[in-house]
């Protein structure tokens, strides 16, 4: 053996290839077994699957899959807040993007998140006795097997394959991920999608799509957006190692239906982002283009985002722009306040009855049909129509 080139004795391309995979083998271990499978439930491995995945995370990274689920978790439940592990919002991106790890492990000190959150995750011996309690053991095997199979390159190997999940989910995804991008969903909080880096991130550079519908396994929308997590899945679901329980719905719209009941009610509840990108295109837009022409330039400009992002979501001046833009045209007026009014629709459905939520409903579609705003009357009327698929 070449004690410099290792028992493989490999060329620079050759090296660099194999660091490639072995990165992008890490990226899959996190968005398969810790995102998809393990925090939101939307895919079920195979258990030869999720314990190879254990295995590897613990000898590339030292993650705990319960604080990794625990944090992620808390991300969705208190994103865009103070209380939210990383978010570039409160804490600033060049915190997040280059302080992701520290973020991290801070948070993973907290045992109230971890309790609260990390239910359900493995919880055997090789969980408790070895992966937890030897954390660095698994990083020290992967250090030594490098060196043994590549030479002394083997530990700049090592290095970038620790350095792939800080950098790349803990810095891009949590950080750019809610800060610049283009977004398919008005959904509650900043996130984005970054493209096209899909080879890079395992699919998880479509995070605005995953915030808007989490528990899916898939996290594609567009035909041009493409998840190479979704193209695993559909490999090892063909090989008997992968079950997919949810993807995120697709509108079912019945042309021409005049009734609202509680089958409309669970339709619009769960394609309720659909919904809003709908009522997006098909009204806001519309309806302010026609409207720009007597606006102020400075009011014109940037309009379409006041008008279309969540108003918690803007700062103070946005949002002094906002009320000013509101105050100078009624007909925008009337279409920025029915769609809050759609929120707060879906915002209070786990403490409203079905009966008063469909009451409702059919209060706010006859409402809307007498709007006198044609573009709005004609999203009501196709509301009627939403099925549950």
């Amino acid at each position: 053996m070449n004690y410099l080139t290792g028992l493989l004795n490999l060329g620079p391309w050759a090296l660099v290839l194999i660091t490639l995979v072995l990165c992008q083998l890490t990226v899959a271990a996190v968005t398969l077994y810790l995102h998809r499978d393990q925090a939101h439930r939307g895919l079920d491995l195979h258990p030869a699957i999720r314990h190879f995945c254990r295995f590897w995370l613990w000898m590339t990274t030292g993650i705990n899959t319960r604080e990794w689920v625990a944090i992620h978790r808390k991300h969705h439940a208190r994103c865009e807040t103070e209380d939210d592990p990383h978010s570039p919002q409160t804490r600033g991106l060049k915190k997040v993007l280059f302080e992701g790890a520290e973020l991290y492990r801070d948070e993973a000190r907290n045992p109230e998140t971890i309790e609260q959150y990390g239910r359900g995750t493995p919880d055997d011996w090789l969980e408790n006795n070895l992966y937890t309690r030897h954390s660095y053991l698994g990083i020290g095997i992967m250090f030594t097997v490098n060196i043994v199979l590549f030479g002394p390159i083997g530990i700049t190997i090592g290095a970038i394959q620790m350095a792939t999940i800080p950098f790349l989910a803990a810095g891009i995804i949590n950080g750019v991920g809610h800060h610049t991008g283009y977004r398919n969903y008005e959904c509650d909080d900043a996130a984005r999608n970054i493209v096209p880096v899909a080879a890079l991130l395992g699919g998880e550079e479509l995070h605005n799509n995953h915030h808007a519908f989490p528990t899916s396994a898939k996290f594609s929308m567009r035909r041009w957006e493409f998840d190479i997590g979704w193209l695993y899945i559909r490999v090892l679901g063909l090989l008997g190692l992968a079950r997919v329980r949810k993807v995120a719905p697709v509108p079912v719209i019945e042309q021409d239906r005049k009734n609202v009941d509680v089958e409309t009610l669970k339709a619009v509840l769960v394609n309720r982002m659909h919904v809003l990108r709908d009522y997006t295109r098909s009204v806001t837009v519309p309806t302010l283009r026609h409207e720009l022409a007597g606006l102020p330039q400075r009011l014109a400009r940037g309009a379409r985002r006041l008008m279309v992002r969540q108003p918690r979501l803007l700062d103070e001046d946005a949002s002094s722009r906002l009320g000013e833009l509101l105050e100078r045209s009624q007909t925008l007026k009337t279409v920025h306040e029915f769609r809050e009014r759609l929120r707060e629709l879906w915002s209070s459905s786990r403490n409203v009855s079905n009966e008063k939520l469909v009451q409702q409903l059919r209060e706010w579609v006859a409402q809307a049909e007498a709007s006198g705003v044609r573009s709005l009357e004609e999203f009501s009327a196709r509301l009627r129509g939403y099925q549950v698929a």
